[in-house]
């Protein structure tokens, strides 16, 4: 089982490499990996099991948060309370965005990142990725809302990219006019 402490922090530069493409089949360890990500982050969303565990509340994870620099990651999306949809894809690209752009009100969180953060990332509304599953099979997701954010997130991690990047270090809540907040 992941624990939290098995989650790289911000201070490591492992965070800032551009993990690699992964080719087919994949490994007994990257199947292995894929199921402890999915693991980690159901069991984050359900109060009793994050407490019991000691688990920081996520909903995606990207493999090189774990130190393995694969283009590969996993996002848990609860759709009602102890509902979850579960996403795994390996080798995402982001295909097609719309126009409109959003932000998290309260605040984009991530588990690399263990400090209180202030002001505002604008992601796309709406985003399609393809990419493929764990046997190689290429996927198509359309992702809307929350679940889009999530996506380009995670595909940020997979290059290098935190999402304290996107904030404007002078000026946190520059442009906040121009994003529909969510």
């Amino acid at each position: 089982m992941l624990k939290t402490k098995d989650i790289l922090d911000e201070k490591n530069k492992m965070l800032r490499m551009v993990s690699k493409e992964v080719t087919f089949p994949l490994s007994d360890k990257d199947r292995k990996t894929i199921d402890l990500m999915v693991e980690y982050l159901t069991n984050s969303q359900i109060d009793e099991r994050a407490e019991k565990y000691d688990l920081r509340p996520g909903m995606g994870m990207a493999a090189i948060q774990l130190g393995i620099p694969k283009r590969y990651l996993t996002i848990v999306h609860e759709v009602e309370p102890g509902i979850f949809d579960t996403y795994v894809i390996i080798n995402p690209k982001i295909v097609s965005t719309s126009l409109e752009k959003i932000y998290v009100e309260d605040g984009e969180g991530c588990l690399s990142i263990n400090r209180e953060t202030v002001g505002i990332v604008p992601r796309y509304a709406r985003v399609t990725i393809e990419g493929y599953d764990v046997n190689g099979n290429k996927i198509n997701i359309r992702a809307r809302e929350e679940l889009a954010i999530a996506f380009q997130h995670e595909i940020d991690h997979l290059n290098g990219i935190l999402f304290i990047d996107h904030i404007d270090k002078n000026n946190p809540f520059k442009d906040q006019d121009k994003y529909r907040p969510i």
